[in-house]
């Protein structure tokens, strides 16, 4: 099940987002927006939802949260984009990971309590 939320994920969708992998949530967050969509089998489909919605491409990034170790992931082949300055699959910027972390924090919230 794909979710598209601007709010952290309540504990009843966190179960059906873990449904196509179990213990790893695929996310495409949109940084300025602050909006997610998480759930989805490949990157892309969040990322078109992304700008389906009004974000553009280049405050689109894709990654995960591993639920296990409710460790980041930043590692999307949305993620490649020369004209961004992203030359590799995970997000190089360090202050765009942080920005990530942070919002992946906020939409999965209700795992850290």
């Amino acid at each position: 099940m794909i979710i598209l939320s601007s709010k952290p994920y309540n504990l009843a969708e966190i179960n059906k987002l873990k449904e196509q992998f179990e213990v790893y949530i695929k996310t495409v967050i949109g940084v300025e927006r602050k909006i997610c969509v998480a759930g989805m089998d490949r990157h892309f489909e969040g990322e078109q939802m992304l700008i389906n919605d009004g974000s553009f491409q280049s405050d689109i990034w894709g990654g995960g949260i591993d639920l296990e170790t409710l460790e980041t992931d930043y590692n999307s082949f949305i993620n490649i984009r020369p004209n961004d300055n992203n030359l590799k699959n995970e997000i190089q910027s360090e202050d765009l990971k942080k920005m990530y972390k942070e919002l992946t924090e906020y939409f999965f919230s209700n795992l850290y309590v």
